[in-house]
């Protein structure tokens, strides 16, 4: 197995991402090689600094930097040397098996668009949050960000890519499907959620259990994957975040409170692409970055796009 990593992606990148690297050598095994891609002469010093040898690593240089902050279509077309674009290039060809960055959202997305594309009927590929549950594993959310406006067969594939990865990634057996709405009934909600309800209630192609409320997060007697449009997936996400944000600022110790922390989780896949693609937060610490590969790892080794050809093919 072969994990591409982007070294130049992130808030603190080089310095995170290549200690997160480090950390995460520690623990995959012999026969997966890390692939870091980006600025060699930014990263050996770092390499020295830390007493690691070089041919732990496979490094792939990257002369440009696609920042946070450049358009995401223009700077990926306009920035062929850069980190994102040579690791899709690598993916894309095969020479990689997977490919990680905690770099711009949104020139990671285009990076999907323009080199390994959607799965041939996947009408819209989504991305995942883990939401801490108080006595087992998180809730899979999504989408949380990638398509702020679904229509309701968009929503009704999220319950397909959202079941197989909790079966599969997070190995939960026959995942619970439910539908975020406003209320428990199957006649609540707008027009989009009902009307993906009635394309749901009696579906084979996943275990729905019905309509989920704001007031059912963080139990995990409720539902295993939540499914919602990527504008109410992002706005849940941001107010998790900023609800750990305050309990940090207000000294609280909790096992629970402390899964809120990103850095647990690492990154998120893409949904619904045809290779496995993981984006981190761009405010990543090398625990994160260690945690992200380790995550890609996963998803690698559950051959989760295969399964996802099959079922869409």
């Amino acid at each position: 197995m072969r994990i591409g990593l982007d070294v130049m992606g992130g808030d603190f990148a080089p310095e995170s991402t290549v200690l997160g690297a480090l950390e995460a050598i520690k623990e995959l095994p012999d026969d997966i090689k890390l692939v870091i891609i980006g600025n060699r002469e930014r990263i050996l010093p770092i390499l020295d600094r830390e007493n690691a040898t070089h041919n732990q690593f496979e490094i792939v240089n990257a002369a440009e930097i696609i920042e946070m902050g450049d358009h995401p279509a223009k700077s990926f077309a306009q920035k062929p040397n850069s980190s994102i674009a040579i690791g899709f290039n690598l993916l894309r060809n095969g020479e990689i098996n997977g490919f990680a960055s905690a770099g711009n959202t949104g020139a990671m997305l285009i990076g999907v668009h323009y080199t390994i594309r959607s799965i041939p009927g996947v009408i819209r590929p989504a991305i995942t949050s883990p939401i801490p549950t108080v006595d087992g594993k998180p809730t899979i959310l999504l989408d949380v960000g990638v398509n702020p406006d679904c229509r309701p067969d968009v929503l009704y594939q999220y319950g397909i890519l959202g079941s197989y990865y909790a079966k599969y990634v997070w190995n939960i057996k026959n995942p619970r499907v439910g539908l975020l709405n406003i209320g428990s009934e199957e006649t609540k909600g707008n027009l989009v959620v009902r009307s993906t309800y009635e394309l749901m209630k009696d579906t084979n192609d996943f275990n729905f259990i019905g309509n989920i409320e704001g007031n059912d997060f963080f139990r995990s007697d409720k539902a295993d994957v939540i499914v919602c449009d990527g504008f109410v997936g992002n706005v849940v996400l941001k107010e998790a975040e900023a609800f750990y944000s305050m309990i940090i600022k207000r000294g609280i110790k909790d096992k629970f409170f402390e899964k809120f922390n990103f850095v647990n989780y690492g990154g998120t896949p893409i949904l619904g692409i045809n290779a496995d693609v993981i984006i981190g937060h761009g405010i990543s610490n090398s625990v994160a970055i260690k945690n992200m590969i380790l995550h890609t790892k996963g998803v690698i080794e559950a051959k989760l796009t295969k399964k996802f050809k099959k079922v869409f093919k």
